[in-house]
């Protein structure tokens, strides 16, 4: 950008920007293109490849430790808009670079949803990844005991296991499979919500140390009335003046509901009074 005054002695001249590294953005443009095009022709020759055993590469089944974590770090690191796991309390057997790939994933703005087994919140190793991961505002729940290991990227790509170490014939390899067959992972991700709906958030404590919030006692019988006016459309102020309480206390107790259910919007909230039965009572 800079380069000396032919003209003038120990003078300096600056130029434009655009004109100094607009080459070098061309070229870059180029050949990101190029690697583009080339892996557009790669995953073609895959889907071709595969056709015949699993119709279009839907599934895909991976064997060996190794191999598996080679693929969940990609599919964290391929991750452009969210991810949702289920962790268990099992000693993990994946393992390399899959922290680091958190973090890059975290910093590009990857949402993070995990669910984690009770058991799983002893260990001082997964105390410490979980609190780096709070700090990184990844959302995270506890429930006494997740279905199985699962890991789901934008909602398209699935790694869970079909073997384990206790599976299978004695001395069989861990085997998990890629699923990127729709109904199949939206199957998954309903699975996910469930447990989700159902967990309790995981918070830092004063101290830095992680631990799950206590359970939440079920809505009182005045809460239940404030729903039920809710979800027939009433306003808030409606609302206050039929139960007749203060506007503000309207709020604060379903702002309290929301916190209990877990859901950031009115909407969801009455989705959950629904699945919850508190409707019903």
């Amino acid at each position: 950008m800079v380069s000396r005054d032919a003209g003038q002695v120990g003078a300096y001249v600056v130029a434009p920007p655009r004109l100094a590294f607009g080459p070098a953005l061309a070229a870059g443009r180029h050949a990101l293109e190029q690697v583009e095009f080339a892996v557009a022709e790669l995953a073609e020759e895959y889907r071709r490849g595969v056709a015949g055993q699993d119709r279009a590469g839907l599934l895909e089944v991976l064997t060996g430790a190794e191999a598996i974590r080679h693929r969940f770090e990609q599919i964290q690191q391929g991750a452009q808009r969210e991810l949702h796991a289920f962790v268990t309390a099992e000693p993990a057997v994946v393992r390399g670079d899959e922290h680091a790939a958190e973090e890059h994933a975290a910093r590009r703005g990857v949402r993070y949803q995990v669910v984690i087994e009770q058991a799983a919140l002893d260990g001082p190793s997964t105390t410490a990844e979980l609190s780096a991961a709070l700090g990184r505002t990844q959302r995270v729940r506890v429930v006494e005991r997740v279905p199985c290991k699962l890991v789901v990227a934008d909602r398209s790509t699935a790694l869970m296991p079909l073997l384990g170490p206790d599976s299978g014939p004695t001395g069989a390899e861990l085997t998990s499979v890629v699923v990127r067959a729709p109904g199949i992972v939206e199957a998954l991700l309903a699975l996910f919500e469930t447990v989700w709906n159902s967990a309790r958030p995981v918070l830092l404590s004063a101290s830095g140390e992680v631990e799950a919030e206590p359970q939440t006692e079920d809505p009182d019988e005045t809460d239940l009335l404030l729903l039920s006016l809710m979800l027939t459309g009433l306003t808030d102020r409606a609302v206050a003046a039929r139960l007749g309480l203060v506007l503000r206390t309207v709020q604060r107790r379903l702002q309290r509901l929301m916190e209990v259910a877990g859901v950031s919007t009115r909407m969801q909230l009455g989705r959950h009074a629904f699945e919850r039965g508190w409707v019903r009572r």
